[in-house]
């Protein structure tokens, strides 16, 4: 497609080397930053260089990595923060406690709009769908956008992993549900990229993940 809907760049950022994904509608140049864990200045830079100007923050989960500096980066953009779901309400307040064990900075905050399932976000012209996925954080959420077969997936699903459950609020069984029952779904051709690792697609996952993969869970 010479110039699809939608379009999306990575900023690895903190030490957890997590994928802040930029996305952005081509034909306004607005986007949303999806999980600020850090690097705010490495974040700012990189939609300068697309040329994209922010519209808001989405977040997918609470975690110090994905959410560290989603409270800065709001208030340097000027811009609202939507998401998580608010059972991650518990993960926002102990921001700044959970980045000074990691090594972060940690802002605590609550955001703008709680998301929940069913709820849509827009950016620019696009309009996402909100997923609801508890598993690896009660109040996790993904970001899908039908029209260009694509999804922001978070700490959910990985190439060839799953997100950890042993964190407070984890659950692997709930976990793999919300992986069947919420992104499978979505279709086969569905690219992904992950709040760490590699991007995908539902297809590779589900013919190769050891963990919800077809032939895992037969």
């Amino acid at each position: 497609m010479p110039n699809p809907p939608l379009r999306a760049t990575i900023v690895t950022v903190t030490p957890i080397q997590q994928n802040c994904t930029i996305i952005w509608c081509t034909a306004t140049m607005k986007g949303a930053v999806i999980d600020p864990g850090g690097d705010s200045a490495r974040i700012m830079a990189a939609l300068r260089q697309a040329g994209v100007t922010a519209e808001k923050i989405l977040l997918t989960h609470g975690h110090i990595d994905h959410a560290g500096e989603a409270k800065p980066l709001s208030d340097a953009l000027g811009v609202p923060i939507e998401g998580p779901h608010e059972a991650d309400r518990f993960w926002l307040a102990r921001l700044e406690e959970d980045g000074r064990n990691w090594g972060i900075a940690g802002v605590p905050f609550e955001p703008d709009r709680w998301l929940d399932d069913g709820d849509t976000v827009r950016v620019g012209d696009l309009t996402l769908d909100v997923y609801h996925t508890p598993g690896h954080t009660q109040g996790h959420v993904i970001f899908h956008h039908a029209a260009s077969q694509f999804a922001q997936v978070g700490d959910v699903l990985f190439q060839g992993s799953v997100g950890r459950t042993d964190l407070p609020g984890g659950d692997h069984a709930t976990l793999v549900r919300s992986v069947v029952e919420k992104l499978w779904p979505l279709g086969d051709a569905t690219a992904f990229i992950p709040g760490h690792g590699e991007a995908s697609t539902f297809a590779h996952e589900r013919r190769t993940n050891p963990f919800v993969g077809d032939a895992a869970l037969a």
